[in-house]
């Protein structure tokens, strides 16, 4: 999010997406930077208000470009700088912490800061205290009147900033179709604790690894039923020494075990806190479920605990670990079938009474699918907003704010759009090679090499077929055989015979060939002809 007066601009989260089913072979989703590029001697700072991937997972990239302070509390940017060293740019970086009772003047803007509840510690709200009035900007966030870590959301301050005046409110909006109030964190602590308690056989846990209450709540009972305890998984073991290490995590003397002595222990005696509650094929739980895990296996009685919420669109991986997990013997616990994961985000009724604190003049809901956008407009204006003051916006949206009340949305008014990273390409894959990728996933690929002689143009000896994807050869020498007829009937009536140039020959062989192909087998492949000059 960019907030922007005159030639200040202060940026707010910079996070990346994962990719979606249909972008075959990308490792991340990251935003169109090009406005903050044409603009960098503008930007005053990057402010984060918690760190997870969707709010901090782009930072490394935009840093690689534009060299600005980066503002967040200590535990995300003890999360943000493991990626900065990854990317050797740590030393590089100005890495400024704050805390909710600190001011910072950039530019024209005076930010403040409350604390929020979320499903990682040390989250923030931000008030932007501008020329034309007040913007708070709520992060991700859920009302928790019994947060583990003890840090209530500041109501005092929301209620005398809705009696002081507020311009314009960005809230959450995740979970704006879930009626009621949002569950406690600690609820899920006497779901895990009954599970623990009637557990016979090894316990393993699976966690998202930024959920640093989640992991504690799994330590204390742990340590309650005097367990020993494995951090498996590369994230999870970094995200908590991280947090261990900066007083946000804490782990008893005695309870934590390397592998080695897992090996050795009873398996009544152990609890596993793992990667892989949506299932990704190469996390540790997907691994332990289909017998691939070298140290870590099921047997029959042991108990295993999805504690995540099913992200829509992995419900097939999940479902099918769960699946492999059951056929091993164990007993599984997941969102479905028991209380042992609540949401980060709030609920209707507590989005209701953030509004009605807050009052602001001007609502823009924010984080979220469209729809939730949408609902939570119609919420906003069910509890008093006039609907001219509600503003959904979209990517590239800019809406411009007065202190006197004309305001305007311009669609499209920035450029704006997705950037794709495929290994160590940012931005070098577009929509064309996604589609040819998700081509070749669907027919596969035909290879045609040709051996031609340069003087006559004549065919030395019969082409070569290379399939991928497509058909079995040595099951299909018929269709083989046919094709490479096909083949030798274009180069034989060919008349390009100039010597480097068989451009045209090319594209009537791979012509005919698709033809062909399509005729006998109702699919399209790729196909990809070579000629060899001897």
């Amino acid at each position: 999010m960019v907030y922007q007066y005159q030639n200040d601009i202060v940026i707010v989260d910079t996070g990346l997406m994962f990719p979606e089913e249909e972008m075959l072979g990308i490792d991340l989703v990251i935003p169109d930077m090009s406005y903050l590029e044409e603009n960098r001697k503008k930007i005053k700072a990057i402010v984060l208000t918690h760190g997870h991937e969707d709010h901090i997972g782009a930072v490394t990239y935009l840093l690689k470009r534009i060299n600005v302070p980066v503002y967040g509390t200590r535990l995300t940017l003890g999360f943000l700088e493991h990626k900065l060293n990854e990317h050797k740019i740590l030393k590089s970086a100005t890495l400024i912490p704050i805390t909710p009772e600190d001011n910072l003047k950039l530019g024209k803007f005076t930010l403040e800061f409350f604390r929020v509840s979320h499903s990682t510690y040390d989250c923030v709200g931000i008030i932007l205290r501008t020329p034309v009035g007040i913007i708070i900007h709520t992060g991700d966030f859920k009302i928790d009147q019994t947060p583990i870590d003890g840090q209530l959301i500041d109501f005092h301050r929301l209620a005398a900033l809705g009696q002081e005046g507020v311009l314009a409110l960005l809230a959450d909006s995740t979970n704006v179709e879930k009626e009621g109030y949002s569950i406690s964190e600690r609820e899920v602590g006497d779901a895990l604790d009954e599970i623990f308690r009637s557990a016979k056989k090894k316990l393993i846990v699976a966690a998202f690894s930024s959920s640093i209450p989640r992991i504690q709540q799994v330590i204390n009972v742990a340590h309650k039923y005097n367990r020993k305890l494995l951090i498996n998984g590369l994230s999870m073991e970094r995200n908590s020494q991280i947090a261990h290490k900066l007083g946000y995590l804490n782990i008893p003397k005695g309870i934590l075990i390397s592998l080695d002595q897992y090996r050795h222990s009873q398996p009544k005696k152990v609890v596993v806190l793992t990667t892989g509650s949506q299932g990704e094929p190469m996390s540790s739980l997907s691994r332990i479920a289909v017998g691939t895990h070298k140290q870590i296996s099921i047997d029959p009685g042991d108990t295993v605990i999805i504690s995540a919420k099913m992200i829509p669109g992995n419900e097939r991986p999940i479902n099918r670990t769960i699946n492999h997990l059951f056929k091993l013997g164990a007993e599984v616990f997941f969102e479905k079938v028991s209380e042992i994961h609540v949401s980060g985000h709030a609920s209707k009724e507590d989005l209701k009474l953030v509004l009605n604190l807050i009052k602001p003049k001007y609502f823009i809901p924010i984080h979220g699918e469209y729809r939730h956008l949408i609902r939570h407009g119609q919420l906003a204006e069910a509890v008093g907003i006039a609907r001219k003051n509600i503003f959904i916006m979209e990517n590239g949206d800019r809406l411009d704010l007065t202190a006197s009340g004309k305001c305007k949305l311009k669609r499209g008014a920035v450029s704006a759009g997705k950037v794709f990273v495929d290994g160590k390409g940012v931005g070098d894959i577009e929509d064309v090679v996604l589609r040819d990728r998700q081509h070749l996933s669907q027919d596969g690929m035909v290879i045609v090499v040709m051996v031609i002689k340069k003087q006559t143009g004549k065919l030395v000896q019969q082409p070569d077929i290379i399939t991928r994807g497509f058909i079995h050869v040595k099951e299909s020498d018929s269709m083989i055989t046919q094709i490479i007829q096909v083949a030798n009937g274009v180069i034989e009536s060919s008349t390009t015979i100039e010597s480097g140039d068989w451009t045209i020959t090319k594209t009537n062989v791979r012509n005919a060939i698709r033809k062909f192909i399509f005729k006998k087998t109702n699919r399209r492949p790729v196909i990809l002809p070579f000629i060899i000059e001897i």
